[in-house]
């Protein structure tokens, strides 16, 4: 009576049972008759995971009558063994391996993860092969992203002058996983642990930056401007099945990248349809935030305007490129749907007259136009915060000392922090600092803005709001 093996699974109660293959009446062997026994094995699950790795998985063969050399036992994805992949080699009639060796060998044969198909197996010794046995199996993952491009030691050269124009495509190849596959592209200073991420795709291995994008990360990740750096980049594949998540990282890649100091401009906004009019010496200036530079200003319906380059009139004028224009001005590339070119120089907004968010992205050269939250100027205006307790029911009533502009003095201490209302509760208009809370001197309204923090000393300050150039201030007294 033959000896059957049975092989137990570690910690896996219910077990899965191979089946033979072994029916020469049904096929139509392109190889040798079997002249020895591959024995069924026992294995504990059709589904398999990295956790199953280090777990053994053992084969046992009758001795072949002919042979006493090595035998190795092979893996294929089909019958006939046209592709087949070793999977070890023994002198004894055993085999001891790793269910992670047989994973790999599975995929090796072009078994696709995450997806159950029949997988063969045999043992071959000279000319004289065993029967096969097969069995519906699920193998996992076990490969990585391999990086193609950058390579080692390469340098991708930026530039400046065109930050939306790709610097590099960074290229990968990996297998098939039978599922949707995330890929997480990141870049570090060469040997830190700093990964800053580059970008992301789905079920596609590469991914094209651009000069602005490859740069700003460069620096988030600690690269210093104008110096020649190597950088670690690398890609992680996740992917999720019934069985969980499981996540690949390639190896590391460096290559080498001078980053630059991104030349961003001041834009002061000047015109007839503004809140400064045509006054170059009083033109507004916008918050620049790296490549963003945005105020929350006042614009008149069928008012025209420009932006410049300083508080005069020469040199820097920057205007819509559009046919008209002088070619010197022409900058905004896109541009809202309620601005169009008016005559040489400027630019018409054609929405209602009221408080408007300017927004300009220096990378793309694009100008947008957005309503505000609170679109209307306030009948009055009042004062609410630490310094008079943050009661909106009692907040200080403000002096209007112009056309949206409004004062008021008092006692600053360190760590003051305050905001303006419109009216005597939280019901309605509010501003406070652009955004977040600090002391940027951007007034923010509704949903846009925290509370304006300022270390005054304990000394006595006049507060000013201008709301209708979307600014405050406080002057020493």
């Amino acid at each position: 009576m033959k000896n059957i093996f049975k092989y137990l699974l570690v910690a896996m109660v219910s077990a899965f049972v191979f089946t033979s293959c072994d029916r020469s009446a049904d096929r139509d062997w392109t190889t040798p008759e079997p002249s020895f026994t591959l024995y069924n094995t026992t294995l504990g699950a059709a589904v398999l995971y990295p956790t199953m790795a280090n777990n053994p998985f053992v084969l046992r063969w009758d001795n072949s009558k002919t042979t006493s050399g090595t035998y190795t036992v092979v893996v294929s994805n089909s019958e006939d063994f046209a592709t087949k992949v070793e999977l070890g080699t023994s002198t004894t009639n055993t085999l001891t391996t790793t269910i992670g060796e047989l994973n790999t060998a599975m995929l090796q044969a072009g078994l696709s993860p995450y997806s159950s198909q029949n997988t063969y197996v045999r043992v071959e010794t000279g000319s004289e092969v065993s029967n096969a046995i097969s069995f519906m199996v699920t193998p996992y993952p076990s490969g990585k992203p391999i990086i193609k491009n950058p390579t080692a030691g390469q340098l991708i050269t930026l530039n400046a002058d065109a930050p939306l124009e790709t610097a590099a495509t960074i290229l990968w190849s990996d297998y098939t996983y039978g599922v949707a596959v995330d890929y997480t592209v990141e870049i570090a200073a060469a040997g830190s642990t700093n990964f800053q991420v580059l970008g992301t795709t789905t079920d596609e291995t590469q991914l094209a930056v651009s000069n602005f994008t490859l740069n700003d990360i460069a620096i988030k990740a600690g690269l210093p401007v104008n110096v020649t750096s190597s950088a670690d980049i690398r890609v992680t594949a996740t992917t999720t099945s019934t069985g969980g998540t499981i996540t690949k990282a390639s190896d590391i890649v460096t290559f080498k990248v001078t980053p630059y100091q991104p030349a961003y401009v001041d834009f002061y906004l000047v015109g007839g349809g503004t809140a400064v009019g045509w006054n170059a010496s009083g033109a507004q200036l916008l918050k620049n935030t790296n490549e963003i530079s945005e105020i929350y200003t006042y614009l008149e319906n069928n008012g025209e305007f420009r932006f410049l380059g300083q508080q005069d009139w020469n040199p820097i004028n920057y205007s819509l490129n559009a046919p008209g224009i002088n070619d010197s001005y022409k900058y905004f590339k896109t541009w809202s749907s309620n601005l169009e070119p008016s005559g040489a120089e400027n630019m018409k907004f054609t929405g209602d007259s009221g408080m408007y968010k300017i927004t300009i992205n220096q990378n793309s050269r694009d100008i947008t136009v957005t309503p505000s939250s609170v679109p209307t100027l306030p009948t009055n205006v009042y004062l609410v915060g630490s310094i008079q307790g943050w009661n909106a029911g009692a907040a200080l009533e403000m002096t209007q000392v112009g056309d949206g502009v409004y004062e008021y003095e008092i006692a600053v201490p360190d760590g003051a922090e305050f905001k303006f209302l419109g009216q005597q509760d939280w019901s309605g208009m509010e501003w406070g600092n652009i955004h977040g809370a600090g002391n940027s001197g951007f007034l923010g309204p509704n949903g846009d803005n925290n509370n304006i923090q300022y270390n005054g000393g304990g000394a006595t300050y006049k507060i000013t709001a201008n709301i209708k150039l979307g600014t405050y201030k406080l002057t020493p007294q």
